[in-house]
């Protein structure tokens, strides 16, 4: 396990970071300032999120230098033409209040109502890919990546493309951990980082994750969130509440690895 992975540049983006889906614009600002004062420092969030402003009204609140700070945006997944992404990264941008971001991806390959259907948007996802390009050349963005990509979807970008997707940010939890993807990605040099690593909170019911983590007098959040670092991706934990979050980020214990394997061996939750 790892504290940060290195991007292209020298960037360095921190393995534990901050969700923000489903919280609400006007919460969103206390939520991130109480992340970043738990010690926090990479706060992820997205078009579709619809909270970017909230995001970074907390970022300006919490008073940590700027450069102190990995944040990370998205462009929506309905979006696939070159001028609409570009228009669209200057609008988040504007939103976050912020001179640069230093992680976009590309939000899924499909428009949501589409995902994972027969319509690739081969094409389509090759000009979203070309504002992220120019973004990045521009100084807008430190680093440029895709979410819930198949190996099929990234291999067009790369193929075809001049800058190669950095970051993959896939769903992967206790319960389904898509290993294919990952060994995809680890082969390719792309970042993988583990959103819902709590399993939409199915987890906290599920009695073999319970039990393990009575085991290492944890709490299943805990468990899941150290599951996901120990596979060494980035794991993309969301609370609300202060207590939820500080309990978040205590991981200082160690999955042994014959658990780590009784843990991949429960892949039988599906949520889409």
């Amino acid at each position: 396990m790892r504290d940060y992975f290195e991007l292209p540049g020298g960037y360095k983006m921190p393995s534990l970071a901050y969700g923000t889906w489903l919280i609400k614009n006007e919460i969103a600002a206390e939520c991130v300032k109480n992340a970043i004062e738990v010690g926090y420092r990479h706060i992820d969030t997205a078009q579709a999120y619809e909270n970017e402003e909230g995001v970074g009204e907390g970022i300006r609140q919490s008073g940590i230098k700027r450069e102190e700070l990995f944040v990370t945006t998205k462009v929506k997944a309905e979006i696939k033409s070159y001028k609409k992404a570009k228009k669209s990264i200057d609008e988040s941008l504007e939103r976050l209040g912020l001179d640069y971001v230093d992680l976009i991806l590309i939000h899924c390959p499909q428009p949501w109502i589409l995902f994972r259907g027969p319509k690739k948007f081969y094409k389509e996802n090759r000009e979203v890919w070309r504002a992220l390009e120019e973004a990045y050349k521009e100084g807008k963005v430190r680093a440029i990546g895709v979410s819930n990509f198949n190996g099929k979807d990234i291999q067009n970008l790369i193929d075809n493309c001049e800058i190669k997707p950095m970051v993959n940010q896939i769903l992967c939890h206790i319960g389904k951990t898509p290993t294919e993807i990952i060994d995809y990605c680890n082969k390719n040099d792309v970042v993988v980082e583990a959103y819902s690593p709590i399993a939409h909170g199915r987890a906290l019911n599920d009695k073999a994750i319970v039990e393990m983590a009575k085991k290492y007098n944890v709490s299943v959040p805990q468990l899941c969130i150290k599951y996901t670092l120990q596979l060494d991706t980035v794991s993309i934990p969301k609370a609300t509440s202060r207590e939820h979050i500080e309990d978040n980020f205590k991981l200082d214990f160690e999955i042994k690895e014959e658990d780590m394997k009784s843990l991949l061996s429960l892949n039988k939750m599906t949520t889409y």
